[in-house]
């Protein structure tokens, strides 16, 4: 059907309470946080909002959450925000898919741009990617997560999951990788015939190589985010 009068538009697309707890997916692209104290969430994701909440910019919070806060999310395409109150809030980003997972006492990385929002009772620490600071632009930065609790991710298309098993280590490009278990460090490797191939610039000679046991997250997309600031 490619036109709808204006009460059966309201019916398809209107907001409808799913009972599914503090993170719900309203659409595969937008998320609904039943708020009711307090949650974190990437800066700029907020699309709408009923009830009583605060924004404030993780930069302003400095009772002992430094972690690299600032250094990691500034100018790296990415901030983070602390949202407090009750009533429902809506997030999302530029039309990206998400997921949400619900840690039972687990550890995950998230690639610093796709993390969209967590609950505030999770441990998190910022982790930047020193190594290939100087080979590639922006989004060399990650947050580890662990304990109990919601956390909700986004990607270009549907994710595919990865398994690793130790003596079979996974590559994958680092601009088309979302997430990978807590358990897992990552190995920077460069490829050289790649590498002569497309030119020094080139990402697709710089790879991700993850051994052990565990999973590993990726898109079918290459998301450059571009530094302002690439200085650390």
């Amino acid at each position: 059907m490619s036109k709808y009068s204006i009460d059966q538009f309201i019916q398809k697309s209107k907001q409808v309470d799913k009972g599914q707890g503090l993170f719900e997916l309203e659409t595969e692209r937008i998320l609904e946080i039943n708020l009711d104290g307090e949650i974190w969430a990437k800066m700029g994701s907020m699309i709408s909002y009923d009830g009583k909440i605060k924004f404030e910019r993780e930069g302003i919070l400095e009772h002992g959450l430094g972690r690299l806060v600032k250094k990691a999310f500034t100018g790296e395409g990415s901030q983070l925000m602390r949202a407090t109150g009750s009533g429902k809030l809506y997030v999302a980003d530029q039309g990206k898919k998400i997921t949400i997972l619900d840690l039972q006492g687990e550890s995950i990385f998230i690639n610093g741009n796709d993390l969209l929002a967590f609950e505030k009772g999770l441990d998190w620490d910022i982790k930047l990617m020193r190594k290939i600071a100087g080979m590639m632009a922006g989004g060399l930065f990650n947050v580890r997560l662990e304990g109990d609790g919601m956390v909700a991710f986004t990607s270009h298309y549907e994710p595919l999951t990865l398994m690793v098993h130790p003596g079979h280590p996974v590559y994958t490009d680092p601009n088309a990788t979302v997430a990978w278990s807590g358990n897992l460090e990552p190995e920077f490797v460069t490829d050289i015939q790649l590498k002569t191939f497309f030119g020094r610039g080139s990402g697709e000679s710089i790879q991700m190589k993850f051994s052990g046991s565990g999973f590993v997250v990726v898109q079918p997309y290459e998301e450059v985010v571009y530094a302002q600031n690439t200085q650390s």
